[in-house]
């Protein structure tokens, strides 16, 4: 894919057109108008689901809610067995993007092919027409989705769910994907307890790369990290987007922005599965990812980090060096390996589990006895 230039700005002045002042802008990708018009200029082409990138991946749209126009786009391999589940969230500061953008078909296709995976891709509604915590709350009802069909699936589904292990299921995004997957994961926490989470599906972990997260103070990669012409993300795009994505009148000490805003405590009241966080050597957000994942393991998380080198923002997307095509083999091996990881683990303590109570009905038949 040939890359994508991107000089963010923000314009107030007259357009051209019939909608007047432009008062929010980040060139090639989103103009806001005074008058509430929104453009996405097409700067990332639609792709069809059956564009095929490799060989062994099915690919399919279908529709979540048609009353919110809640869709995914479901990457099935077609390797033997049954495959683990991740629900992914595509990136866009949560204002742009798309499941169909060529970009993200041709990375998950190429994810699930090594990952030997199923990833529903889930689009969910963008801002500023809907503004934080809508695409959460698309989030929730797409997990919710997933569950209906893991206990009463329909015959039209049957191509996924008949390969899918619903007792090892993922959660991941990148940008604000990671975003919407970490905020998703606190109200599962909050909202299921472990035993529902069983009944079919079983959370095993979340995998945040360069995860869109802000903050009144400045980092110093926020702050000294210089961008090329054509990063994904620059400080000034960074804060227009979460002018228009977090609700009106919030600042970036808001917890959908800064989830550190309240203290370590609140991390640690929260009970979450493995993290494995994918951090970019040249991202302006490096040093806020890094402050992220040393306070979830301060709070007593497992977390694992992984560092890319000489790669920035959304290198695995819009592939503008020549290093991003090996670090992209190199984040699918690291995410095959972590999903692996976990999967064994859980199976080992509920072998565990097993093997305890057991034991304990044993012991209490002696006693009985």
């Amino acid at each position: 894919m040939a890359a994508i230039s991107f000089d963010p700005r923000i314009n107030r002045q007259t357009s051209k057109n019939s909608h007047g002042v432009i008062i929010e802008e980040i060139e090639g990708l989103i103009r806001v108008y005074k008058d509430g018009h929104i453009e996405r200029p097409p700067i990332i082409p639609n792709v069809p689901c059956n564009v095929a990138t490799v060989n062994d991946v099915t690919a399919k749209d279908v529709v979540i809610d048609k009353f919110t126009n809640l869709w995914a786009r479901i990457y099935v391999s077609n390797r033997s067995g049954t495959l683990p589940l991740l629900l992914y969230f595509h990136g866009g500061g949560f204002c742009v993007g798309s499941a169909a953008w060529s970009g993200y078909h041709e990375f998950l296709a190429n994810l699930a092919s090594k990952a030997s995976c199923i990833i529903l891709s889930i689009n969910y509604r963008l801002a500023p027409e809907n503004r934080l915590p809508t695409a959460y709350d698309d989030g929730i009802d797409a997990f919710t989705w997933v569950k209906q069909q893991a206990l009463n699936g329909s015959p039209e589904h049957k191509w996924w769910l008949s390969r899918c292990n619903f007792s090892s299921m993922f959660l991941a995004g990148d940008s604000a994907g990671a975003n919407i997957a970490y905020n998703v994961a606190t109200r599962l926490e909050s909202r299921y307890n472990p035993e529902s989470m069983t009944k079919p599906l079983c959370f095993k972990g979340i995998i945040l790369i360069q995860p869109f997260f802000g903050g009144e103070a400045r980092t110093l990669s926020e702050k000294n990290m210089t961008q090329p012409a054509n990063s994904a993300l620059t400080l000034s795009a960074s804060d227009t987007y979460w002018r228009l994505s977090l609700p009106l009148g919030s600042n970036r000490d808001h917890p959908y922005c800064n989830p550190l805003a309240n203290g370590a405590s609140k991390l640690r009241d929260l009970r979450l599965p493995a993290i494995m966080v994918g951090i970019s050597e040249l991202d302006i957000l490096k040093d806020r990812n890094s402050e992220f994942c040393s306070a979830l393991t301060r709070a007593g998380k497992r977390v694992e980090t992984v560092t890319y080198k000489g790669v920035g923002h959304a290198f695995q997307i819009i592939h503008n060096s020549h290093l991003s095509h090996t670090r992209v083999q190199e984040m699918a091996s690291h995410i095959k390996t972590f999903i692996n990881q976990w999967q064994r683990e859980c199976v080992s303590c509920f072998l565990l589990l097993y093997i305890k109570v057991q034991l304990l009905n044993l012991w209490s038949i002696y006693i009985v006895s």
